[in-house]
């Protein structure tokens, strides 16, 4: 029971880690609108900053996931948080946009890293609980890229991006927060190399090599189809916002609040029901469930624009966690490189995302990202192919 405890411990000090990331991130995004009017900028180069945070952010995931898996170390989640500070840092004295390339390039980095060995610590911290796991870990991420937008609200917008120096101050606590962690990386850790107790957390699922390769191509095509619909709201909301429904910058990023918000909630949903009837359920409803909600939105009004957007948050936060417990099952030897494949993906498709529909958004207006972007959830119906699998220890 103690060692259940103190595993526990763990996993929420993983989540708050997350939180304080995913926060930093949900901040630079949802500044977006203060940095184009200070800068003057177009869509198009909102997009390609949004791009280059989205890479920097998603192709060196796969391959600090390998790292990490071949040379662990306690240090590598304060090296990510150090490198977002500096990109916040960079971020409030930016006066041109190359600058601003520059600093969320540094916040991007700072995200590769502590993504993939976060969750990787995860996987070894949940004691077999893999779905809840990592729902504990993913809802401190989506909390805090939920209270982001609230805080650019609060800080941001009526004092200036300078202000996000705050933000830098808020990074010395995260770094201080992560020391239970660094104890029990020692201790865990230093044990499992000597003893080999690595081995008593693999699993092995019962399907083909060609089987797990068609499986791991499903959930890519899901990947794409959740976050080209997510870059749409994380990126564009409260643009779409403030051109449809003439509401202020400080207005529309409440509303991002609450769709976040929301996501936060729901995402703490699908690892549990994952581990209790299936991960392959909550994958097919989470995406496709989304897609009613998802083509009315285009079409509503203010107040069941705010409406929808929560509950599309719900329902398709959970999909994540049940998708990401779903690939580390089928190659339970590499947790690090897919947890980084998977993160990495996920960024790097919303960053091609947020390029694509700004320069979109330029040339037929926003409202019509909205009418586009409105079916992606249907890509859902995909998991369907997706086979049934329980794991089994070896």
């Amino acid at each position: 029971m103690e060692n259940r405890r103190g595993t526990l411990s763990i996993l929420f000090a993983l989540s708050l880690a997350h939180m304080f990331n995913d926060m930093f991130q949900s901040v630079v995004s949802a500044s977006y609108p203060v940095i184009k009017e200070n800068l003057s900028l177009t869509f198009g180069q909102i997009g390609v900053i949004g791009f280059i945070y989205q890479i920097c952010a998603s192709v060196f995931q796969p391959l600090f996931g390998v790292f990490f898996d071949k040379r662990p170390s306690l240090w590598y989640l304060s090296i990510g948080t150090l490198s977002t500070m500096i990109g916040l840092t960079i971020i409030a004295f930016a006066s041109s946009v190359y600058t601003v390339f520059l600093a969320v390039a540094f916040v991007g980095l700072g995200s590769s890293i502590i993504h993939p060995e976060a969750s990787r610590l995860t996987h070894y911290a949940s004691a077999g609980k893999h779905g809840l796991g990592q729902s504990i870990f993913q809802v401190g991420g989506n909390f805090g890229g939920s209270i982001g937008p609230l805080l650019a609200a609060l800080i941001i917008a009526p004092y200036g991006q300078e202000y996000m120096l705050v933000f830098v101050g808020i990074g010395v606590i995260s770094l201080l927060s992560k020391r239970p962690i660094t104890k029990w990386y020692k201790e865990r850790f230093k044990n499992v190399s000597i003893t080999g107790q690595k081995k008593e957390v693999i699993h092995r699922v019962r399907l083909t090599k060609n089987q797990i390769y068609f499986s791991l191509a499903v959930l890519l095509v899901l990947i794409f189809s959740k976050y080209v619909y997510t870059a749409s709201l994380s990126n564009y909301y409260t643009f779409y916002l403030i051109e449809k429904f003439e509401v202020t910058t400080q207005q529309s990023q409440f509303f991002l609040f609450a769709f976040l918000f929301a996501s936060a909630a729901g995402t703490l949903l699908g690892g549990p029901i994952g581990d209790r009837f299936g991960r392959k359920y909550v994958i097919w409803f989470s995406i496709l469930g989304t897609a009613p909600f998802s083509l009315l939105m285009p079409y509503a009004n203010l107040f069941w624009t705010c409406v929808l957007s929560i509950i599309i948050g719900l329902v398709l936060s959970s999909a994540f966690s049940a998708i990401l417990v779903y690939a580390q099952e089928l190659l339970p030897t590499k947790v690090g490189l897919i947890s980084g494949l998977f993160f990495g993906l996920a960024f790097g498709i919303a960053g091609v995302a947020a390029a694509v529909l700004g320069a979109i958004a330029d040339k037929e207006g926003i409202e019509y990202v909205y009418k586009f972007c409105a079916y992606m959830p249907l890509l859902g119906f995909v998991a369907i192919f997706l086979p049934n699998v329980k794991p089994h220890r070896n």
